[in-house]
């Protein structure tokens, strides 16, 4: 059995304080779930490594949201990545590390400072993340997109 399994899953920002959240391959949005096929679960259902992971990403998206609104700072986008690994250890696996990509999107260059400060704040508040023993590691990007004219 490896000592060493990575998994991943993407909270999305859709609208207002609503979001949806993924997990890589074939995993139906539904929150069905079974333990990992690396543990004798079924493949393609939901499991807790990836709801923990989901949230990691949730909770950071609605972190970073109210942070932004607070500070008055417009975003016109926001998906967050997590990768997680668990290893083996003594009394058996635990998450060791888990790294947060936000990508932030903007619409003023001159807003790319102050949301990277904010990415952090989020970050060192969100409640989940706060409350893992794992290694958390923030890999932020800042993207100024250009208006859509209408």
């Amino acid at each position: 059995m490896e000592k060493q399994y990575t998994y991943h899953a993407t909270a999305h920002w859709t609208m207002h304080k609503r979001g949806i959240v993924e997990a890589e391959g074939d995993i139906p949005r539904t929150i069905n779930f079974a333990a990992p096929p690396e543990f004798g679960g079924e493949p393609g259902l939901w499991t807790p490594e990836h709801l923990l992971l989901a949230s990691v990403s949730t909770c950071f998206v609605a972190t970073f949201r109210a942070v932004a609104e607070a500070s008055k700072v417009e975003i016109h986008g926001l998906e967050v990545a997590v990768e997680g690994t668990i290893e083996k250890q003594e009394g058996g696996f635990r998450f060791t590390k888990i790294t947060l990509r936000p990508v932030v999107s903007i619409l003023r260059e001159q807003d790319r400072e102050r949301v990277g400060r904010l990415l952090e704040k989020a970050e060192k508040v969100c409640l989940v993340s706060r409350s893992i023993l794992a290694t958390m590691t923030l890999e932020p990007k800042v993207v100024v997109e250009a208006p859509i004219a209408v």
